[in-house]
């Protein structure tokens, strides 16, 4: 099936003049799951951050592109009607917008004028997902993530990744401070997409998201970079005994951690 291809090459980032990426080189097919683990603040957020144009990291070499077309060059407005998602670790609130009014403006605005989304269709659909997510009927009136919990932001995201259907979608820790209901429902809620073709980029520090999810590829961050990288079997290793032996069979020596990296 043709899908789309996300190709990052020799990615380098700064954040107020320190240097967190440094040469990040990783390519993303749709239907094709990957997952990245590594210490905090080895740049995993940052990459999540820098592919969809968060203006605090600059990119300072190195390219992004989405079946070829430069994602540097676009606006974060275009990167997302392009195809680009991403779910974020701490979903903001956003006061006066309903959950259901940002859906569908954020559907309509990756289609062409004059082909908006029929609003019965919408609701349709909508409330599908909601069912299928397991989140109250109440929530699609709710102000976007005001007052909700964590497990019903996550879940939110999740929501908002059904209902976008992009071609490549980032996934910044999105289990984290779920209980393991939760963790399952967010499971189901990708694994779905998964069959829809969608590439997803997996963000988590622990196996046992990926106990529900299971990825292709899993890729080690260090110092910036992508060091190593395998199949599944690669991630129970890490859950087992951490990223000690990674480091010495590299020759990696200890680094500072930087916040929010």
């Amino acid at each position: 099936m043709a899908g789309s291809v996300l190709e990052i090459k020799n990615l380098h980032v700064e954040i107020e003049g320190k240097q967190i990426l440094k040469g990040v080189d990783l390519t993303i097919k749709s239907g094709e799951f990957h997952a990245i683990m590594g210490p905090n603040g080895t740049g995993k957020s940052t990459l999540a951050s820098a592919i969809m144009g968060h203006p605090s990291y600059e990119v300072t070499e190195g390219s992004i592109t989405l079946d070829g077309e430069d994602v540097l060059e676009m606006e974060v407005d275009e990167r997302a009607r392009a195809g680009l998602f991403l779910a974020m670790q701490y979903p903001s609130e956003i006061t006066g917008v309903t959950t259901s009014d940002f859906l569908r403006s954020a559907i309509n605005a990756r289609r062409e004028e004059g082909s908006e989304i029929p609003l019965m269709k919408f609701i349709k659909e909508l409330d599908k997902d909601l069912d299928f997510l397991e989140i109250d009927q109440n929530m699609a009136t709710r102000y976007l993530n005001e007052g909700f919990s964590g497990g019903e932001k996550k879940r939110n995201e999740i929501l908002q990744l059904m209902q976008l259907k992009p071609e490549i979608a980032i996934l910044d820790e999105i289990d984290s401070g779920l209980d393991i209901d939760a963790l399952k429902v967010v499971s189901k809620g990708i694994n779905k997409m998964r069959e829809e073709n969608l590439g997803c980029l997996i963000i988590t520090h622990y196996q046992r998201l990926l106990n529900y999810i299971s990825p292709d590829f899993v890729h080690v961050m260090m110092q910036g970079r992508v060091v190593k990288s395998g199949g599944p079997e690669l991630a129970k290793r890490l859950e087992a005994e951490g990223y000690d032996w990674v480091k010495e069979e590299l020759g990696i020596e200890d680094e500072t951690v930087e916040q929010n990296a």
